[in-house]
């Protein structure tokens, strides 16, 4: 398993709870950059997973 997809992963779980927080505060700018990490770990897991699949070759 490639180390983007870990660190990716890890982004995703850090912005749900961003995200989360933001909306029991009602801070809007908080939930957006939760929204926006979870977006990049998705990004950096799915490089992750294309780098595993051209290991696999």
């Amino acid at each position: 398993m490639d180390k983007d997809r870990v660190i990716g992963s890890a982004k995703v779980a850090k912005g749900k709870v961003k995200e989360a927080a933001g909306k029991v505060l009602g801070d809007a700018k908080l939930q957006a950059k939760g929204k926006a990490d979870r977006i990049e770990g998705k990004v950096q897991n799915a490089i992750g997973g294309v780098k595993d699949a051209l290991r696999r070759d």
